[in-house]
């Protein structure tokens, strides 16, 4: 009886093997499945996404996008020649411009009118009507 009873936990144990390996085939295949479906999920994610890159590539071109590009560097540089003019800010080159302008001038002849050699007469201040009127007088309050 011994024997049977050794027998029967000998194949009971070896069924409990069986089992818990079947259990964790499971358990990896469902763990496969999850993740193929997160993949397809991943997949269809990136062919939606090009099929969206494909249409923006049908709409606009390179070279349309080098002129928007282009355009856009033109009006930064416009708008960075504007605020250093506002800041007062001038480059080398604009100083180099306006010391060429004053040297231009300053060789030029200039006609300047003459200047009369008198003196000029001492102006004598008028009195204005207001310094004439009389100072009011305080009176204390009864």
């Amino acid at each position: 009886k011994a024997m049977l009873l050794l027998k029967k936990k000998r194949y009971q144990e070896q069924l409990l093997d069986k089992t818990e390996n079947q259990i964790s085939n499971l358990e990896r295949m469902v763990q496969d499945i999850e993740f193929t479906q997160i993949e397809m999920k991943v997949i269809e994610g990136l062919k939606i996404g090009n099929e969206c890159l494909n249409k923006m590539h049908q709409v606009m071109s390179i070279e349309e996008v080098e002129r928007i590009i282009g355009e856009t560097q033109d009006a930064v540089e416009y708008q960075r020649q504007i605020d250093e003019l506002l800041a007062g800010s001038l480059t080398e080159e604009d100083e180099d411009a306006i010391l060429e302008e004053l040297n231009a001038i300053t060789q030029e002849q200039m006609e300047l009118p003459e200047v009369p050699s008198e003196p000029l007469p001492e102006k004598i201040p008028e009195e204005s009507p207001a310094k004439n009127r009389p100072k009011p007088e305080l009176v204390a309050a009864s």
